[in-house]
């Protein structure tokens, strides 16, 4: 039996342009389901772990949907609460060769961002659970959201489950409401015993720049007595459709770094840091060491860029033969 493990944020619908397209080149869209949070849940059911998903999602055949697939993905979804607000909405314009892919929201009221701080009963959820996860997304919706996700880390604090944290600074979703981004998550930061964020995040919630991402880990191992371990990925691009992943593992011990990932032909990478972070903590609630901890995350992160939409569809099995470097021969 996998571990127990609670994710909380908002659940998406994407709307894609096919192919290559710039946005609404041609009028048809791709639609699938996402969401940081989401991500990571389903990437932990798939590795065979216990993973139930706490959020507000619209009371309308759109939140069905969504609910539905989480569920067909193997996500207990018994904490999401029903809203007559409306479905939050992300559009993903796919870029290539040189031309960068973008996102445009549309989730501003949605039933998430309107939600009251205490829709959610953190008492009765969070007990038994070895594992909450939250993203710095979400508390970057609005200021109910923010409120929140406060709330939570602060519940999971008080009931004894560790808490993992995405950094996910997105600062457009940060200017819309004029949120306070740096203070929040510096309070989100320090309920967290696991953290997945880079020296440029870092530099933003700390208020001051660093000369290397070692430098910005001292700090935050210092500002945040709580922190355990720190997991970043760093990634190069020849293009759009030809990247390189690699990655770190920094603890108060030690620091661990991945083998490197060759990735020609990026099928889609939204998704990808999820996944790294998924992997991740898979490892460390299955006990192994930080060695295999990194090489099953940046394994796992890797494979999300093979597949479309924003879930990482692949099982633990497949992620250690990635680790291997194994055959890329039709299995039969």
């Amino acid at each position: 039996m996998g571990a127990r493990v609670i994710c909380f944020g908002e659940l998406l619908l994407r709307l894609t342009a096919p192919g290559s397209e710039r946005l609404l080149q041609s009028w048809s869209l791709d639609v699938c389901t996402g969401g940081a949070e989401a991500n990571v849940a389903v990437s932990l059911a798939g590795f065979g772990n216990l993973v139930r998903f706490a959020s507000v999602v619209s009371d309308n055949p759109l939140g069905t949907a969504a609910l539905g697939e989480l569920r067909r993905l193997g996500v207990a979804t018994q904490d999401v609460r029903r809203s007559p607000h409306r479905m939050g909405l992300y559009f993903l314009e796919p870029g290539a060769v040189k031309r960068p892919s973008a996102i445009t929201y549309d989730r501003a009221d949605s039933a998430f961002a309107q939600a009251d701080p205490d829709s959610l009963d953190w008492g009765s959820i969070l007990p038994g659970a070895d594992l909450f996860h939250i993203s710095g997304v979400t508390p970057a919706i609005g200021p109910k959201a923010a409120e929140a996700a406060i709330r939570a880390v602060k519940a999971a604090n008080s009931a004894g489950v560790p808490v993992s944290f995405d950094g996910n600074y997105r600062a457009l979703l940060w200017e819309a409401w004029r949120g306070d981004g740096p203070a929040i998550l510096t309070e989100i930061l320090s309920a967290a015993s696991t953290a997945f964020i880079n020296e440029r995040d870092l530099a933003l919630i700390l208020g001051r720049p660093f000369a290397s991402r070692a430098e910005a880990y001292e700090a935050a191992f210092a500002a945040f007595p709580g922190l355990q371990r720190i997991a970043a990925t760093t990634r190069q691009q020849a293009s759009v459709d030809d990247q390189v992943l690699a990655a770190e593992l920094v603890t108060r011990e030690g620091r661990w770094v991945s083998p490197v990932h060759e990735l020609p032909g990026v099928v889609d990478r939204i998704g990808g840091g999820d996944a790294f972070a998924a992997g991740a903590l898979h490892a460390v609630l299955a006990g192994r060491d930080p060695q295999y901890v990194i090489d099953f995350a940046v394994a796992a992160g890797a494979l999300k860029h093979s597949i479309p939409g924003d879930f990482n569809r692949v099982t633990e099995a497949e992620v250690e033969a990635a680790m291997a470097g194994g055959s890329l021969d039709v299995r039969r």
